[in-house]
């Protein structure tokens, strides 16, 4: 397995030094390859859009494990899940009256459970809830996405008010992820749970780009046709592109942590952390007065109980951790 682990390392480790107009190339082409490869593998692509789905479901099947198993939603943003559930509901109630089918009973699903960790968020766990880290003003987004599903929306026979709602859901799944984006960097720490969560939010969006991407080509175009005319069509494959490309380098960080085996995770501002958990080191860490730091890796909101290691890594990134550590000796419980 270390031998497999060497070449991955080493690619990624010359990807990451490449100029950034390199690696968007590198990453366009990569894109490619992942949807000439899905084309391959995946005759209905219809699929594509279930797996999505069922990617989804299993994120936030992730977070209901770390709620009921950590006691603590630190590292969560709720802002982001209410966004996800606001677009969900929307999505819902477009299919119910507009094509009922199973993925109307996908999103059903989908929504409860994220409705469930909401009520988790704001009410059992408030105490380990950071709302200080937490402060992405949602109307940023919903705002722009209601204006702009005024302004562009599908031309079809269906009623108008619903063409909107399902122009506003479309624009607003693709930047519903920014809250939590914004709760990685504040906080320095991406807790392995919330991580995992992230990255299957990376791999549903981009099943789901594929989806529609795939299915353009395979119908030579007349699929936008069908959609309607003027400029909602492309603003469909755009909003499809722009939630897959958001998460793209955090999914790039996190598949890079995995081989090398260990969590490090570059956040869109250039912060790296690696965090290792180390049974045989008996060590309690300080976190000089940093209480997000603190509770992202307590399973007790405030309290510095969980043996942790942090090891240094001669990165140039690394440099710039604006976090101060310190280890102490562990003190008997």
């Amino acid at each position: 397995m270390k031998a497999t682990k060497r070449p991955i390392h080493a690619v990624a480790t010359w990807v990451q030094r490449q100029p950034p107009k390199i690696k968007a190339f590198l990453a366009v082409i990569s894109g490619m390859a992942a949807l000439v490869f899905l084309r391959m593998v995946v005759h209905d692509h219809d699929n594509l859009f279930v797996a999505a789905e069922a990617v989804h479901a299993i994120g936030i099947s992730v977070l209901i494990y770390k709620l009921m198993k950590e006691k603590t939603c630190a590292g969560l943003s709720l802002k982001s899940q209410e966004l996800t559930a606001i677009f969900l509901a929307v999505r819902l109630y477009c299919s119910v009256v507009m094509e009922y089918d199973i993925h109307t009973l996908l999103d059903s699903a989908t929504l409860l459970t994220t409705l469930w960790v909401i009520y988790m968020i704001r009410f059992k766990l408030r105490s380990s809830y950071m709302d200080d880290k937490d402060n992405f003003a949602i109307y940023y987004v919903l705002i722009p996405c209601a204006v702009l599903s005024l302004l562009i929306h599908p031309t079809t026979p269906h009623n108008l008010i619903n063409r909107i709602c399902w122009a506003f859901c479309v624009f607003l799944e693709a930047v519903s992820v920014l809250p939590q984006l914004r709760v990685m960097q504040n906080t320095k720490i991406v807790e392995p749970f919330t991580a995992h969560y992230v990255f299957a939010l990376g791999v549903a969006r981009f099943l789901s780009c594929a989806h529609w991407v795939l299915q353009v080509l395979d119908t030579r175009g007349r699929l936008l046709t069908a959609l309607g005319y003027g400029l909602w069509p492309p603003m469909v494959l755009l909003s499809e592109i722009v939630q897959t490309f958001i998460l793209a380098d955090f999914c790039y960080y996190y598949v890079k942590s995995l081989f090398g085996g260990q969590l490090v995770l570059r956040l869109p501002s250039g912060v790296v952390i690696e965090e290792v958990v180390d049974a045989s080191l008996p060590q309690q860490m300080d976190c000089d007065g940093a209480c997000a730091a603190r509770c992202q890796l307590s399973s007790r909101p405030h309290l510095c109980k969980r043996v942790v290691r942090v090891v240094p890594v001669a990165t140039a990134f690394l440099r710039e951790l604006p976090v101060t550590m310190m280890h102490v000796p562990a003190t008997p419980t």
